[in-house]
C-alpha cells in the first residue's frame, strides 16, 4: 500500500510539472508567433514535438516507479529462496522400521514455539503401541495439536526426545519418515478436483484409476454421497469449474478422511476427525473403527468423548501437561477431569433427549 501511494504521489507531481510546462511554452510560442518571429506551422511542429517529448519523459517516470517496485518484489523473492527449513535431516538417515515393532514414545517432551518462551507442552510422557488407538483429550489451547506436530516433525522439541522402535525420530530421513503417518489436521485441504482426486492426494503414488480410492471412500461414508453426484467420482468439487458442485463441510470431512484411509501408513492421525459430522455418521464411522483403519495404530484428538470411549488408552491434557491416562473406565472410576467432562456431556444428551 505505502508503495503505491509514493508510486501515486510521484506521478501526481510528474504530471502536474508536465501540464504546467506544456502550457508555458504554449503561451511562449504563441506570443513568439503573434510577434512574426515563427510561422504557424513551427507553433504547430513544436506543440508536436513537446506533446512527445513530454508523453516519453512520463512514461520514463512510470518506468522508473515500476523498477523501483519490481525490485522490492524480487528482493522478497531472494529472501524467500534463502530459507533454510528449520527441520534438519540427518548426514546419515536410519531406515524407517516397517511395520513398527515396539511403537512410539514421548519421552520427558517440553516444547514452545519459535520466538516465545512460553511453554506449550511440559514434561510429556506418551506411548502409541502398534495398532493400539490412543485418543488426546483437553480444552482448546491444551497442547493437543501441538503434540501431533511434533510426531510429524513439523516442529522438534525443545527438550526431551521422541523415538520410534527405540530410535529417535530425527536419526530417520524426514521423507520416509513422515511417510509413517496419515494426518487429518482441523484446517485439511479442500482441493479444487474432482472427488477420486481430492481422495487419491492421499497417496500419488497409486495410479489414477486405482480401486482403492473407493475403497477409501467407503471406510469414511463417504461413498453414498459421492455416487449422487452428478458424475460420481469425477465430479469436480467447488464452483471453479463450470460443471464443479458444492458439497457440505461434513461432506468435505468425509472426503479427507478417506485420503487418511487411502496412504497406507502404520499411524493415523486424526484431529477433531467428526467435529463437523451428525451424530448417526460419527457413530457409522467408529462403529468396527479398528477394522475401517485395518488395525492400524491411531492417534484420535475429539472432544466428543462419546468418541473417545472407544480408545485403548486416553490422556487427558490440561495448560500442555498430562493430567490423567488410563482407559475410560479407569478414568471414570478416578472421577477426575475426565470423568467431569464426560458426565457434563452425558447429562447435556440427556437434557436433549428429554
Amino acid at each position: 500500500m505505502r508503495i503505491t501511494q509514493r508510486r501515486t504521489q510521484v506521478e501526481l507531481v510528474v504530471a502536474s510539472i508536465a501540464t504546467l510546462a506544456f502550457f508555458g511554452a504554449l503561451a511562449y510560442l504563441a506570443w513568439q508567433t503573434s510577434l512574426g518571429r515563427n510561422s504557424v506551422g513551427d507553433l504547430v511542429l513544436f506543440l508536436l514535438i513537446f506533446q512527445r517529448a513530454q508523453s516519453m519523459g512520463q512514461e520514463v517516470v512510470r518506468q522508473l516507479s515500476q523498477l523501483y517496485e519490481d525490485h522490492l518484489y524480487v528482493g522478497l523473492l531472494f529472501e524467500f529462496l534463502d530459507i533454510r527449513p528449520a527441520i534438519a535431516e540427518p548426514v546419515r538417515p536410519l531406515p524407517v522400521p516397517e511395520p513398527m515393532h515396539e511403537g512410539i514414545r514421548f519421552e520427558q517432551i517440553g516444547f514452545s514455539y519459535p520466538g516465545t518462551d512460553k511453554p506449550v507442552l511440559c514434561d510429556i510422557n506418551l506411548r502409541i503401541r502398534p495398532g493400539q488407538i490412543v485418543a488426546l483429550v483437553g480444552a482448546n489451547g491444551s497442547g493437543k495439536t501441538s503434540l501431533i506436530k511434533l510426531l510429524c516433525r513439523l516442529y522438534d522439541p525443545t527438550s526431551g526426545r521422541i523415538t520410534l522402535d527405540g530410535v529417535d525420530i530425527r536419526e530417520y530421513g524426514l521423507e520416509e519418515y513422515r511417510r509413517v503417518f496419515s494426518v487429518i489436521f482441523q484446517d485439511y485441504g479442500r482441493f479444487a478436483a474432482t472427488a477420486r482426486e481430492n481422495i487419491r492426494f492421499g497417496d500419488i503414488r497409486q495410479p489414477v484409476d486405482t480401486p482403492s480410492v473407493e475403497a477409501a471412500a467407503v471406510k469414511a461414508g463417504a461413498d453414498p454421497f459421492i455416487q449422487g453426484l452428478k458424475a460420481g467420482y469425477d465430479t469436480p468439487l467447488t464452483r471453479m469449474f463450470d460443471d464443479g458442485q458444492e458439497i457440505s463441510i461434513g461432506q468435505w470431512q468425509k472426503i479427507a478422511l478417506a485420503r487418511a484411509f487411502m496412504h497406507r501408513s502404520s499411524v493415523i492421525i486424526l484431529d477433531e476427525p467428526t467435529s463437523a459430522l451428525d451424530p448417526g455418521a460419527e457413530f457409522e464411522l467408529f462403529d468396527n473403527f479398528r477394522e475401517r483403519i485395518d488395525h492400524r495404530a491411531a492417534l484420535v484428538i475429539s472432544h466428543r468423548l462419546s468418541t473417545v470411549r472407544m480408545a485403548d488408552y486416553i490422556y487427558v491434557l490440561d495448560q500442555g501437561v498430562i493430567r490423567e491416562q488410563g482407559t475410560h473406565d479407569e478414568l471414570i472410576r478416578q472421577e477426575g477431569m475426565y470423568c467431569d467432562l464426560f458426565s457434563r456431556q452425558a447429562h447435556h444428551y440427556r437434557e436433549v433427549d428429554a
